[in-house]
């Protein structure tokens, strides 16, 4: 896939959501936008009902989403009163429990299941009563009015329906995820204070995001292309807040970090990219233990385990290495210069495969390959750059042809 050239911004990532939580008790008379809580008599004696919110979804349309499967039974009841309350732009959302804190962690569920709800970030206020019936009242932050998310959602279905006109519906799940993953990176700019950088409007429209937008973009692109995906939140190394993707490819759950794809997350810190706009295939499915090097989740809800390597871009295209064997390295740079290509990536399995291969690539195989180089394209001095990433296991070779 062509990039374009890239300019590097300041690493990091910016994730956030505010809760305002109150709490009324039964028999007290507050009002909450002019309506009373259960069990508060108005003066003539009588009880008025609590007006919950109406669910119209189909609970099997749920059916794969992460967050959702995670909950109790009365716990989805309120997961489905929140998603509709905001599917409709209500106001005030009055949904089946008095545990308000509870309550905000369940809207937080359903936005991160739910990357086409653009329009609300998270923002909200919940203020909960008990009595007869308890409930909580819950008035989300909306980010725009009806008719402007109305042009937002257009606008993001014209530009998904762009992204994915060049994947087939038949493709498998790990050519599906690699479609979206390459996609994102070459479109979109990581700008730390792009508008709308919470959501995937930031991706669609203006086409520079942070890391929540990348996340939530390639959430719902693969969704869209039947392929499981969900939104994982933590820090990324540096305690600096991030946000990722659960996927599952072939039947196995991997990671993928879109947002790690560009070059600048994987440099060292203050290093550059040797080649601008290359894209970076360390988080395009990897297992537990390459992501837990870098990635930290929040313990906010438990992950699946992720154990196999099968379908990283690097194991997939013959690039990763458990065992070390020089000429088998060096048939590979051969086949990346006799193609004319860049860059040859050499990616061992754990860090001491690394130290025990890394003066032998460098020094010697490199300039065999060097050689290689000089004589099929006929030139009198060859040049290469590398990058050598102790971190990731992993060297990459870079060459000049001309």
């Amino acid at each position: 896939m062509g990039t374009r050239k890239r300019k590097r911004k300041k690493s990091g990532c910016l994730l956030g959501f505010l809760l305002l939580l109150a709490f009324g008790g039964a028999g007290a008379f507050a009002y909450n936008s002019g309506i009373l809580g259960t069990a508060v008599r108005e003066l003539e004696g009588t009880v008025r009902e609590v007006p919950f919110q109406e669910v119209r979804i189909e609970e099997e349309s749920l059916g794969q989403k992460y967050y959702y499967g995670q909950l109790e039974e009365e716990e989805k009841k309120v997961y489905q009163e929140i998603r509709q309350g905001l599917m409709d732009y209500t106001s005030e959302i009055y949904v089946h429990t008095e545990d308000a804190a509870g309550a905000n962690r369940i809207f937080q569920y359903v936005l991160n299941d739910h990357p086409e709800i653009f329009w609300c970030d998270g923002k909200m206020t919940a203020t909960s009563y008990g009595g007869i019936t308890p409930y909580t009242v819950l008035e989300p932050a909306y980010l725009y009015g009806e008719e402007e998310k109305e042009k937002r959602s257009a606008v993001i279905e014209s530009a998904a329906g762009e992204y994915l006109s060049g994947i087939s519906e038949d493709a498998s799940d790990y050519e599906k995820i690699l479609y979206v993953y390459e996609s994102i990176i070459s479109r979109v700019e990581y700008v730390q204070d792009a508008p709308d950088n919470q959501n995937i409007y930031s991706v669609f429209s203006g086409r520079q995001s942070v890391c929540a937008g990348y996340a939530k973009a390639t959430q719902y692109l693969l969704e869209r292309l039947g392929v499981f995906c969900t939104y994982v939140t933590g820090t990324a190394a540096g305690g600096q807040a991030h946000a990722w993707n659960l996927v599952s490819c072939g039947g196995d759950y991997y990671y993928v970090d879109t947002t790690w794809g560009d070059p600048v997350f994987q440099a060292s810190e203050g290093g550059e990219s040797k080649v601008s706009g290359h894209i970076s295939y360390d988080y395009m499915c990897c297992n537990d233990e390459q992501l837990f090097m870098t990635h930290t989740p929040d313990d906010t809800v438990e992950l699946p385990a992720c154990t196999k390597m099968d379908a990283n871009y690097y194991v997939v295209n013959g690039m990763y290495y458990e065992t070390y064997d020089s000429a088998k390295i060096l048939e590979q740079m051969n086949e990346v210069i006799s193609a004319g290509e860049n860059p040859a990536v050499i990616k061992f399995a754990d860090e001491k495969l690394y130290q025990e291969a890394h003066e032998d690539i460098l020094n010697h195989v490199v300039k065999r390959a060097a050689q290689n180089l000089a004589e099929w394209y006929g030139l009198t001095q060859v040049s290469y750059q590398y990058m050598d990433e102790e971190s990731l296991h992993k060297i990459t070779i870079y060459w000049e042809y001309s």
